[in-house]
């Protein structure tokens, strides 16, 4: 009988955790403008350099150098910081992932002053776009 509260308690802890985990990561719902936008600046290496540098300085320290979500802040963080060489984060349109990355929500920070040109964020979106390959 002792052995069966355990299991039951252990399984009701369990669960609990499980519904605070799924709760705690609803999905991020992206406005159907930045879902439509395509991302006005050129792939080019350049740009993508640019982006990658911009990445490297504001993105790297949560999310890793390959987009992993291993980056040395990352146990600071609460969410899930997805993988960016994911199919299902490179299926996302250019536009969810700069609302995404530029905005933020919870955890993940605002850019909008670190990085007050869009135009900049559009480039790292290019970067990430390349952590695919």
């Amino acid at each position: 009988m002792k052995t069966l509260k355990i299991f039951v308690t252990i399984s009701v802890i369990c669960f609990g955790l499980f519904a605070f985990t799924k709760s705690d990561q609803e999905e991020w719902k992206v406005p159907e403008k930045y879902q439509k936008m395509k991302n006005p600046t050129e792939a080019s290496k350049s740009n993508i350099a640019i982006g990658k540098s911009l990445y490297s300085k504001h993105c790297k320290s949560c999310h890793g150098k390959e987009g992993l979500g291993d980056g040395p802040k990352a146990d600071e963080v609460d969410g899930d910081l997805g993988d960016f060489s994911s199919a299902e984060y490179q299926a996302q349109s250019d536009g969810a992932l700069f609302y995404k990355s530029y905005f933020g929500r919870k955890d993940m920070p605002n850019f909008e002053k670190k990085i007050p040109n869009e135009e900049d964020m559009w480039l790292v979106v290019h970067y990430m776009r390349t952590l695919a390959e």
